[in-house]
């Protein structure tokens, strides 16, 4: 009778420690990205130079910064925008890689002149967004501003940093 006891008692036990469910949950702790202002930049027409809006900028002008831009982020209000710097005047192409929302891809030249857009570049979207000439800046905006606002080929982009 001892002999039943402790087999059930080490049945039991090891029934209720062997077939526990392990815990497989992991939790993902990430910081939200947030906005920093670094400078000022301001949109003007080309014909006639007059303003067509200022934002704040944050700037991305280093490696890991440019990789990053505004991936993980969930959003942008319209008067702000993230501004790329680059240290030469080539062929540019972006994607939507890890951003969360839509945006305006405006691809300036050396003279700070727009020399085209991706309009309305799409959430994750890996596909390959080129510029249409050589570019040294990249100005990102919320998807749609730039219809908003009637920016062509040839507006300017002014900017300094704080």
């Amino acid at each position: 009778m001892k002999k039943v006891i402790i087999s059930a008692a080490l049945l039991g036990f090891l029934f209720t420690t062997g077939c526990k469910k392990k815990n497989t949950d992991t939790k993902v702790l990430t910081k939200e990205v947030t906005f920093t202002k670094e400078g000022e930049g301001t949109l003007k027409k080309a014909i006639s130079d007059s303003i067509v809006i200022t934002l704040d900028i944050e700037i991305a002008d280093d490696e890991y910064q440019t990789q990053t831009g505004l991936m993980y982020r969930k959003s942008m209000p319209d008067n702000q925008g993230m501004l790329f710097i680059f240290n030469d005047e080539v062929r540019r192409s972006f994607y939507m890689k890890n951003t969360e929302f839509a945006l305006d891809i405006i691809y300036l030249n050396a003279e700070k002149e727009i020399v085209s857009i991706q309009k309305n570049a799409q959430p994750f979207d890996e596909t390959s967004l080129p510029s249409e000439a050589p570019a040294m800046y990249v100005l990102e905006v919320n998807a749609g501003l730039s219809d908003t606002w009637g920016l062509e080929v040839g507006d300017k982009l002014e900017f300094t940093r704080s």
